[in-house]
């Protein structure tokens, strides 16, 4: 990510990285609870982020479940009502779901929830792999301004914004570090 040189004088943290691990410990707490021991569970994260985040998920809930839990990864760019827009050039993503997802219970994450027009491409593109049985969402900010009927089943931090502001989770693998920053709009 880049900001611009006046930008981060007035980035706010929101989540720290520790804040940010804490956040996905307890979501993982709250899968297990509604899931118990999680056997027909799958998890898919949205390209990128969200599928990072998917991952992380999955390696806390290795630690504390057996067996270990699918993870699959899903890109929804041509799935966008957006795309075909003016000059955008969308980057095709890889999607991988490697497993059976009919009648699974099947946790779909993201980063940030925002108008839900990401969520609803998730789900169309989700048509392609089967039906499953049940899908959640999960994402680790939700920070509102929905233009679409969507809501998360799990959240990791609900944060007031106006609709110029600008929300980065940053994940280390990508940005060297992990956490929540919030970018002011105008």
């Amino acid at each position: 990510m880049s900001d611009s040189p006046d930008a981060g004088s007035r980035t706010v943290k929101i989540m720290t990285a520790a804040e940010m691990r804490a956040s996905l410990e307890r979501l993982t707490g709250e899968l297990i609870k509604v899931h118990g021991s999680c056997a027909d569970v799958v998890l898919v994260g949205i390209q990128r982020r969200g599928a990072l985040i998917a991952g992380q998920l999955r390696e806390i809930m290795r630690s504390r479940l057996k067996p270990d839990i699918p993870v699959g990864s899903l890109d929804i760019t041509l799935y966008r009502d957006d795309w075909t827009a003016g000059n955008i050039k969308p980057m095709i993503r890889q999607t991988d779901i490697p497993f059976d997802v009919e009648g699974k219970n099947l946790i779909l994450a993201d980063d940030v929830l925002y108008t839900g027009r990401t969520i609803r491409a998730a789900l169309e593109a989700l048509t392609d792999f089967g039906r499953p049985g049940r899908v959640e969402l999960l994402v680790l900010v939700d920070r509102g301004h929905r233009e679409l009927p969507i809501h998360a089943d799990y959240v990791g931090l609900r944060l007031d914004t106006k609709k110029s502001d600008r929300v980065d989770v940053l994940v280390s693998s990508l940005d060297g570090e992990d956490g929540v920053r919030l970018v002011p709009g105008t």
